[in-house]
């Protein structure tokens, strides 16, 4: 067994956890940190893992896999329906997570053992496995496990240790938890450019910014002829693969949607990035193009597009107690006007002369001709992009 360098080193987990952390912004370093300073106390860790349910959009949880002799854990996501598996509920990770019991199991050279899991152990060379659970506020429960390839397993000395330290780690990894929950969450309702200024700071109201953007608006067509014909989740199904369509591509060439508007959206390009013009040409082909290729033909998704380049303010905007961070403007206002002339002009996608001219694509385009535009004075050059 490895000699235990610390006196107490209870103590001194204790403190490192309570005053050792405080500028460390990641869960997951923490859990390294915890079994790099574990092995340095004496126990003979080979792997340890946890197990976090991060409830985020695409995924239940994380599972950070560690190793002896790494300096990172492995990163894994888990999905929603791994709960449901015969490989969970034949686990210690369900009994754990629906008992709220701790789990010790020696490895028998053996078997069988009471979970499959337990003979992969075996064969990875492991001798003691241990697994508890931690809880956080507002039922949220998680799983922290220990393994080692010591001959004669854990000792109780050992398992004292690792008990002793689970009340300040749920603590510690609570607080980093949350601080990735709420960006987790704003990222995904207003995006990764105006979470991260909510995020600095800009939550009042009229707070914001004037950026230039290559701006588009995209809208679903024969949305009242779909809501009044299908059942409302086939209407939830469709929305969500249009939604697709356009907004993969639109994150791949990395703009980014602002807000989803019943059945349509608006995203931007700043142009403090380069090629900003192409890259939104570059989504809107790519969007197309897998429209194209959808069989499914139950209800067929078609969708037009305005699409113009200028100065936005961007920022909050609302009443005193609810905001939505958003772009306004005569720009925006411009590309929602296109949007709807597309019906008119039997164009999907429709451009002004601005974007042309920014983007350089008039090869890629028909001009259509100067247009009186609702909210304009003057009259507007309106080019078809051909994609």
């Amino acid at each position: 067994m490895l000699n235990r360098r610390n006196a107490d080193p209870s103590a001194e987990m204790i403190e490192w956890l309570s005053q050792g952390v405080r500028d460390e912004a990641s869960s997951e370093r923490i859990f390294v940190q915890l079994c790099e300073r574990l092995m340095k106390a004496g126990i003979a860790l080979s792997r340890a893992t946890v197990h976090f349910r991060v409830h985020h959009p695409q995924w239940l949880g994380t599972r950070l896999i560690w190793y002896r002799g790494y300096s990172q854990a492995e990163v894994q996501n888990v999905a929603y329906d791994v709960e449901a598996t015969d490989v969970f509920l034949r686990s210690p990770f369900h009994f754990v997570i629906a008992t709220g019991k701790e789990v010790r199991q020696k490895i028998q050279v053996y078997g069988p053992h009471k979970y499959p899991v337990y003979e992969e152990l075996r064969d990875q060379g492991l001798t003691d496995y241990a697994a508890w659970p931690f809880d956080h506020t507002q039922g949220r429960r998680h799983l922290l496990t220990f393994a080692t390839d010591r001959p004669e397993g854990f000792d109780e000395a050992d398992i004292a240790l690792i008990r002793g330290t689970l009340p300040l780690f749920s603590l510690v990894t609570e607080i980093r938890l949350k601080n990735q929950l709420a960006r987790t969450l704003l990222q995904t309702y207003v995006g990764p450019h105006a979470s991260e200024q909510i995020l600095d700071g800009a939550t009042t109201r009229g707070s914001g910014t004037t950026v230039s953007a290559a701006i588009m608006i995209c809208d679903l067509r024969n949305f009242t002829l779909l809501s009044g014909s299908q059942h409302r989740d086939r209407v939830i199904d469709i929305l969500n693969e249009y939604f697709d369509l356009m907004a993969d591509p639109i994150e791949r060439h990395d703009g980014e949607i602002l807000k989803f508007m019943g059945d349509g959206l608006l995203a931007v390009f700043p142009l403090d990035k380069p090629n900003a013009c192409q890259r939104l040409i570059g989504a809107l082909t790519a969007a197309y193009e897998a429209l194209a290729r959808r069989t499914s033909a139950k209800f067929p998704v078609q969708f037009g597009t305005g699409v113009h380049v200028g100065e936005v303010m961007y920022g909050n905007i609302g009443s005193q107690r609810r905001l939505d961070f958003t772009v306004i403007g005569p720009a925006v206002n411009l590309a929602s006007r296109l949007e709807a002339m597309t019906k008119q002009l039997k164009r999907p996608i429709l451009i002004s002369a601005d974007f042309v001219a920014s983007a350089g694509c008039a090869a890629q385009t028909d001009c259509l001709g100067m247009h009186s535009i609702k909210g304009f004075d003057e009259m507007i050059e309106v080019h078809a992009l051909n994609i």
